[in-house]
């Protein structure tokens, strides 16, 4: 294989591992997000949904607050008085006033920076972990599991919104003749505040703002993106008729 033939290769294998990293995961099944960082009425609820729910513990540090201004759609004064919580300058970058060490001892481990989240899991991820956690008595820190994330230490900080689920396993028996246990879904077993159709808008909403955050250009890069594919696809053509004008005498 010639050598700029296997750089290509090892490029796309590259390009893909984040993916196949998602795929190889425990298993269980990703729900499609449907999330749309073009829509701006969405990134907005996003906003104020992660910032009032998940900024105690979750920061955004590569973010800086003005930058939601020119992102979202929204004027300073908007973001000023609806998004910054904690005072200072809008230039400011999305941090947390949690100290590492003690979030550290509380939760087991520092709640991770979620900047590029989406970049690192998906947006399927994200979604499906808002929706899946279910009450376990077994989490005597929490008292809530995570079926995307066995065992996790965030709490279910949304739950006043989505209301208390229980996971729903069936019996079945196994290959050596033992029961074991399915999943089989989640039933609810507290209300929220929220229907089950209004929570899930919420999950996309936080989702596509999280994959805005993770790259806040990208509508401009896929808009340039667009136009760079048209100007070669017109290159090419004038091309290839400067190509025949040049050999037709020749051949």
């Amino acid at each position: 294989m010639a050598r700029p033939v296997r750089m290509l290769v090892v490029a796309l294998l590259l390009a893909a591992a984040p993916g196949l990293a998602v795929a190889a995961g425990p298993g269980f099944p990703l729900e499609d997000s449907g999330a749309d960082v073009g829509n701006q009425p969405s990134l907005q609820r996003g906003a104020q949904l992660f910032m009032n729910y998940c900024l105690g513990c979750h920061s955004l540090e590569y973010v800086r607050y003005n930058t939601l201004a020119e992102g979202l759609g929204l004027t300073e004064a908007q973001v000023a008085e609806n998004l910054q919580f904690t005072g200072g300058s809008l230039h400011d970058t999305i941090t947390i006033a949690m100290p590492e060490r003690d979030a550290a001892g509380w939760f087991g481990q520092a709640p991770p920076d979620l900047t590029l989240i989406a970049r690192s899991r998906g947006e399927d991820y994200i979604y499906t972990f808002l929706k899946s956690f279910y009450v376990d008595p077994g989490s005597r820190l929490t008292g809530v599991n995570n079926k995307v994330l066995p065992g996790t230490s965030m709490p279910h900080v949304l739950w006043q919104l989505q209301g208390l689920q229980e996971a729903v396993y069936r019996q079945e028996t196994g290959p050596g003749g033992e029961r074991i246990e399915v999943f089989e879904g989640f039933e609810l077993a507290e209300p929220g505040s929220m229907t089950p159709e209004e929570y899930s808008q919420a999950a996309r909403d936080i989702t596509a703002f999280l994959s805005w955050a993770a790259e806040p250009m990208q509508l401009e890069r896929q808009r340039l993106g667009i136009w760079v594919l048209l100007f070669l696809a017109v290159l090419f053509v004038f091309s290839y008729l400067y190509y025949k004008e040049l050999w037709k005498d020749v051949k």
